[in-house]
């Protein structure tokens, strides 16, 4: 029961570089719609009207 006593999964380089250099944007919210495609947002209100648009 529980945890092990050690890592479950150890991240890829792209993730560590990933990481470490991140992509410099504006956008603060993302959500994957249904069909597995990224919609990305820079307020709340734009992330809102994704999800009412993508995920209802």
């Amino acid at each position: 029961p529980g945890l092990p006593p050690g890592p479950i999964d150890n991240p890829g380089l792209d993730s560590l570089e990933a990481a470490a250099n991140p992509t410099k944007t504006n956008y603060l919210y993302y959500l994957t719609d249904k069909n597995g495609v990224m919609h990305y947002a820079t307020t709340y209100a734009e992330h809102q009207a994704n999800q009412r648009k993508y995920l209802q």
